[in-house]
């Protein structure tokens, strides 16, 4: 389980007014908390620039808050304190995630165990066991930087997979992916779900996320505009669908901001 209090990030940012460049400070994340528990699949919406990103990154330790706290929850409710023991609980996935290019996905998923200790048995049974669950094994062997796009992001989320965290983070992860590659990545956060994981989950394609996500949190201007299961949010904005339900929350949001 995973829970945010009033997170926020400043930023500062240059102004050209005249000849004159000013430097001006303003939040990318403005006092943003939300929540997802065990078994849940938890949508983080809004369109670019919204500070999506930002308060994945936050979320996943990757970027210190200006302000608020992350608090991560195992199974049994304890708090996990230990900065080290928060990462290992977290596996992070977005579009910038490098991996090794000359290792076959195999080698370095050999690697990865080695670096957690697991014995050698346990890492040869997650290995078969994770290629089977993200349909790689027609690729397994191929060194990684002849993958396809697809293939590259599936690999991706192997190396989140060999660490069995408790929660996962995934910034737009079936973006530009062919068919298959992206049924295969929704297959996986389904089975991580019915296995009581957590996986938080930005996402531009609003149908995908309609029929995933158990709850939706919809940012703009860096804050919670709105938030509720894919049902509720229709039913808030008297929309049919996830998307009519984006644009009128935005629209709203817009509107407000000009009064």
């Amino acid at each position: 389980m995973i829970i945010a209090d009033n997170l926020c990030k400043e930023f500062e940012r240059s102004v050209k007014k005249g000849k004159k460049v000013q430097k001006t400070k303003f939040l990318a994340v403005d006092h943003v908390s939300i929540q997802a528990k065990e078994g849940e699949i938890v949508g983080i919406l809004g369109p670019n620039g919204a500070g999506k990103t930002t308060l994945l990154r936050m979320l996943g330790m990757l970027m210190s808050p200006t302000e608020g706290s992350v608090q991560l929850k195992n199974a049994s409710g304890e708090e996990l304190t230990d900065d080290i023991k928060k990462k290992e609980a977290i596996g992070y996935l977005s579009g910038n995630t490098k991996l090794y290019p000359r290792f076959s996905i195999r080698e370095y998923l050999a690697f990865l165990g080695e670096l957690y200790e697991y014995g050698e048995e346990e890492i040869n049974k997650r290995i078969e066991d994770i290629i089977a669950v993200l349909n790689m094994e027609e690729f397994a062997d191929n060194r990684i930087e002849k993958l396809s796009t697809g293939q590259t992001q599936r690999a991706s989320i192997a190396r989140c997979l060999m660490a069995d965290p408790m929660l996962y983070i995934l910034d737009e992860p079936t973006l530009g992916l062919d068919i298959l590659s992206a049924d295969a990545i929704i297959s996986f956060m389904r089975k991580q779900k019915e296995n009581g994981k957590t996986v938080l989950y930005s996402t531009h394609y609003l149908e995908e996320a309609e029929v995933l996500c158990d709850r939706i949190y919809m940012i703009c201007n860096g804050h919670v505009a709105a938030s509720g299961t894919p049902k509720e949010l229709m039913s808030q904005t008297e929309t049919n669908n996830l998307r009519e339900a984006f644009h009128a929350i935005y629209d709203a949001e817009m509107k407000g901001e000009m009064a």
